[in-house]
Formats: structure tokens, sequence, C-alpha cells
């Protein structure tokens, strides 16, 4: 018997419909890209900021993420943020009411995230890989608050493009250091101890807790240089 023979009745008798299905799903995730980039293009320099969607208007870290996106829109930052309520709500908030665009990159679920009204451009996606993809490829720097698995994920992704030199490296400021020392202390007692990273892949954070100083660490990484990227950074950001 061969592996063919081995398949499932349904897998060797696929239905031609299935397959036009898939074929046209394609080209609904091309057009996804095709449409945010269009819409983005004009956005930048920008920071996406990440942080949990669970945190109400009157939490410290919603009060300083709005302060700390305020801050950027006023530096001539555009904000990014995944849309929705909670961080992200509040750092779409401080841009809306700052000088600089603000962005929200909203995503369809099952229990439909309610876009937040702080947005001057709203894209949304039906897919996640589309819209972490629209994160990385604008951002100028990366602003982490604390926040759930859908932060700890951005931000694992970015440390991991950087690291793979697959991107160009950015700031990658996490906020809060209370919230994450014991990360930072489990990927050093951990991960580096082990020999599963170098020790200076944790140099591809850095940790802040004031507004200013957010502002002043992400133009001090571009003094010498513009926001945009380099020639060779751009070949680099095509094969993401």
């Amino acid at each position: 018997m061969t592996a063919k023979d081995k398949l499932p009745r349904r897998a060797k008798n696929a239905e031609p419909h299935s397959n036009a299905r898939e074929s046209w799903r394609i080209f609904g995730i091309m057009a996804e890209f095709v449409e945010a980039t269009e819409r983005l293009n004009a956005i930048r320099p920008a920071v996406s900021i990440f942080g949990s969607a669970r945190t109400p208007p009157d939490h410290m870290y919603y009060m300083l993420t709005e302060k700390i996106a305020r801050q950027l829109s006023d530096a001539g930052f555009s904000v990014i943020s995944g849309g929705g309520p909670g961080v992200m709500e509040a750092a779409n908030k401080g841009a809306y009411f700052g000088k600089s665009p603000s962005i929200g990159l909203n995503i369809q679920l099952p229990h439909e995230q309610a876009a937040n009204p702080y947005q001057d451009i709203s894209q949304t996606f039906q897919h996640f890989f589309a819209r972490k993809f629209m994160f990385v490829k604008f951002a100028s720097a990366y602003v982490v608050m604390p926040g759930g698995f859908g932060t700890l994920d951005e931000l694992l992704e970015a440390m991991t493009l950087i690291q793979t030199n697959k991107s160009r490296k950015i700031p990658i400021i996490l906020v809060h250091g209370q919230f994450w020392q014991g990360l930072l202390d489990w990927f050093r007692d951990r991960l580096v101890s082990e020999r599963m990273i170098n020790p200076e892949d944790l140099d591809l954070v850095q940790v802040i807790d004031k507004p200013e100083e957010v502002v002043e660490a992400i133009f001090k990484h571009y003094e010498t240089r513009g926001f945009l990227p380099l020639p060779e950074e751009h070949e680099l950001m095509l094969n993401l």
C-alpha cells in the first residue's frame, strides 16, 4: 500500500468547490495586504503601541499609555494600536488629541472586537498575520505596555525578527518595569543560562517608565539617521 492509498477518502477526492474556495481566500489575503499598505503608506514615522484590551480608563496603565501616545503624537509620530479597548484605546485617544494621526488596526474576532472611537485611520483585518505584518512594516519603534498573550505575541515576534535579521533594528521599549521584571529575569536565568539565546539578545529591549523618556529614547536611536528605512533595510523589509 502506498502513502497515497493511505490518505483519507476525502483528501483523495477533494471536491472542486473546496479548492476554488481556497484560491479565493488567497486572493482575499492579497487584497488585505494591498489595501492596508496603500492606506498606511503616508503615516510614517509611526510608533506601534501594544497592551491589554482589559484595562479600564481609570487604570494607571491606561492613563500612562494615553500620556505616552499624546507626547509621541505631538513629537510628530503617528501612533498605531490594535484599535480595540483598553490600552489600545488609550493609545489611540492620546494620539487623536495630538498633532499626528491615530491609527487603529482592528481585527475581526468571533466575539467581535469593537473599534474604539479615537481613530483617524481605521483598518480592519480578517487575518492576524496580515495585521501583525503591518505593525512591523510601518513602525519606527515598539512601545509595549503591560498586557496578556496578544501583547507577548507581538513583543516576542518583534524580538525574533530583529534577532534573526529578518527585520531592521528598531527600539523596543517596555513600559512599567515592575510588570516586566519577572519575564526579563526568566529570560536571563533560563534562556541565557541554558544558551537558548545570547546574552546580547536581551539588549533588544529597554525598560522605561516615564513618557518623556520614551520619546527621548526613540529620537536618540535615530539621531544619526532618518526615520525611514535605509536602502538596505528597505530591501530587508521586502522579505519579511
